[in-house]
C-alpha cells in the first residue's frame, strides 16, 4: 500500500561521552506515493541518518514523520515492527544476506515466522524472476557476485509488496555496469509496479536521474527539485 511520508520539523541528535550531534536539524518535507527519490550530500551530511527515520529504525529527538495519518512516534514497538514489515522494504550497501541460505531462502528470510495471505515460494519465485535470477535460486551468496547479490537483496525488500523501498548507497560496491543494471532496476520497479524507491547515493550523476532530487549538507535539506521525467 503505497502512502504519503511526511517529516514535520524533525531532529536527530546524537549523544556520547558529553557530546551532542545534531545530525538533522528541523526537516520538513513531503514525500507523495510513488515518488522516485534521490537523496544526496557528502558525507556527514545525513542523509543515511534522514533514511533511517524514514525506515522507522531510528525516531526522532523532536518532531515526528506521518505516513498518511498515522504518526510514527505514536506506535508501540511491535506496531512499528509490523508497521515496518508491512510498509517498507530496505536494500543496504553491504547487501546483508544470510550467507548459509540460499537465494530462494534468503528472499524468504522476511517471512519467517509471519503468516501471510498469499503462497510465499511462488512468490519468491516470482521476485526471483523479475529480477533476473531465476537460475541461482539454489545459489548460495558466496556463489553470486556482487551485481547478483544486490539483486537479491531487492528481490527481499519487495517479497511483501512494500509501499516504499529505501536503499542506502544500494550502487556504492558495485562496478560501475553493475551499478547502472542495479539503478535500471531499481527505476523500473518504481515505473511497472509503482512502488516508491528514495536512495541515498554519493554520486551525483545517479542522484540526478531520480524525479525528485534532494540535496544535503550539515544535517538540512538545502535544495529540492522534481522533473516530470527520468533522463
Amino acid at each position: 500500500m503505497n502512502q504519503t511520508i511526511e517529516c514535520k520539523r524533525v531532529e536527530k541528535v546524537f549523544e556520547g561521552d558529553g557530546i551532542h550531534t545534531a545530525a538533522l536539524q528541523e526537516i520538513s518535507i513531503t514525500f507523495q506515493e510513488k515518488e522516485f527519490v534521490s537523496i544526496a550530500g557528502p558525507s556527514g551530511s545525513g542523509k543515511s541518518t534522514l533514511l533511517s527515520l524514514l525506515g522507522t529504525l531510528d525516531l526522532p529527538s523532536k518532531g515526528d514523520i506521518f505516513y498518511g495519518e498515522r504518526s510514527i512516534r505514536g506506535l508501540k514497538k511491535n506496531e512499528l515492527a509490523d508497521f515496518r514489515f508491512e510498509q517498507i522494504g530496505f536494500v543496504f550497501q553491504q547487501f546483508h544476506l544470510l550467507p548459509t541460505l540460499t537465494a530462494l531462502e534468503n528472499i524468504l528470510s522476511p517471512l519467517m515466522g509471519r503468516k501471510v495471505a498469499y503462497n510465499k515460494k511462488e512468490r519468491a519465485e516470482q521476485l526471483l524472476e523479475q529480477v533476473g535470477l531465476k537460475e541461482k535460486a539454489n545459489a548460495l551468496p558466496s556463489q553470486l557476485s556482487g551485481g547478483q547479490q544486490q539483486r537479491v537483496a531487492i528481490a527481499r525488500a519487495l517479497i511483501n509488496e512494500p509501499g516504499w523501498l529505501l536503499a542506502d548507497e544500494p550502487t556504492g560496491n558495485l562496478d560501475t555496469e553493475t551499478g547502472e543494471m542495479v539503478f535500471e532496476l531499481l527505476a523500473d520497479l518504481n515505473r511497472k509496479k509503482g512502488c516508491g524507491v528514495i536512495f541515498v547515493t554519493h554520486d551525483p550523476e545517479l542522484a540526478a536521474r531520480a524525479r525528485v532530487q534532494i540535496a544535503m549538507k550539515d544535517g538540512n535539506i538545502v535544495s529540492v527539485h522534481r522533473e516530470n521525467l527520468y533522463v
